[in-house]
């Protein structure tokens, strides 16, 4: 069975992605499973209101761990850590530490050793709309890209065993390892823009580093009454670089008020979403390409 994954990712925070994931999720045609792949700032659950069914912590990369049996306290490890991760006292900051492994290798009494440690927590989860795979990453810690990965792995193994042909993926913002692990195998690829300098800036690169892959590329331009200039940026951007602006978002309080309240901008404003032409856009979010 072919699984039919859709990224929503932007080229920057705050453009109203989640926002956009979860207006979408009612509207996908068939069974769906959700992935909130955003794992350095998840924010998916809060309009899902998921119920939590299952939870394991993620240990994503090696840290050092000095056992004080055999250390001589000379010092070396702390001259040559060069993000000053352990002390005058030989005691190691776990949330400094890199993993490196520098530190072993001056230590001629075999006292560091590398350690797994735990970096995040993966949640399974069910709401109104289907199963949830979702994860947060600890605050300063690394390996966001494979943390990513596990949770998309996650999904669509259950997908498979529970034959549900769609993903959809609530992307990282930016264009670093984190999207690159939001975006590798899947068919459309949703980006949202906004009409800002920055805005335009960042949709630049994301469409950049998407045109590298086989992948759709759908353009949603939240706020766009915003800057009518920009907006045109935006649309002849798209235009000579023959990419789909998809949907053009215009600025409603009510949308803000909708999200105030935890609900779903998309259900709680019909009417505001079916006169933008977002019913339109879900056909082309539905539509299956042809294998």
């Amino acid at each position: 069975m072919k699984i039919n994954e859709i990224v929503v990712i932007s080229g920057k925070g705050g453009t109203g992605k989640t926002s956009l994931v979860a207006s979408m999720i009612p509207y996908i045609k068939d069974s769906v499973v959700i992935a909130d792949c955003d794992v350095d700032a998840p924010d998916l659950h809060i309009l899902m209101n998921p119920i939590l069914e299952a939870k394991e912590d993620f240990f994503g990369m090696k840290k050092a761990k000095i056992d004080k049996k055999l250390c001589i306290n000379c010092g070396k490890c702390q001259e040559v850590c060069a993000f000053g991760a352990i002390d005058k006292n030989i005691n190691i900051n776990q949330m400094k530490c890199e993993g490196c492994t520098t530190c072993t290798l001056v230590c001629e009494e075999n006292a560091i050793s590398m350690e797994m440690a735990k970096t995040g927590e993966i949640y399974e989860s069910n709401c109104e709309y289907g199963p949830m795979f979702h994860a947060r990453l600890i605050p300063g810690e690394e390996a966001s890209g494979k943390l990513i990965t596990m949770v998309r792995r996650k999904a669509k193994d259950f997908a498979r065993k529970h034959s549900i042909e769609n993903i959809v993926i609530d992307g990282s913002p930016g264009v670093a390892c984190n999207v690159i692990s939001s975006i590798m195998g899947v068919q459309k690829a949703v980006v949202v823009t906004e009409p800002t300098v920055s805005g335009l800036h960042d949709l630049k690169r994301v469409c950049e580093l998407l045109r590298k892959y086989p992948i759709e590329i759908l353009v949603v331009v939240n706020k766009y009454t915003l800057s009518q200039e920009k907006t045109e940026e935006i649309e002849k951007f798209c235009q000579e670089s023959k990419i789909d602006l998809a949907l053009k978002i215009p600025f409603n309080k009510e949308m803000v008020r909708a999200i105030s309240k935890l609900k779903i901008p998309s259900l709680e404003e019909k009417k505001f979403f079916e006169t933008m032409g977002f019913y339109k856009f879900m056909e082309k979010i539905n539509k299956r390409q042809s294998l």
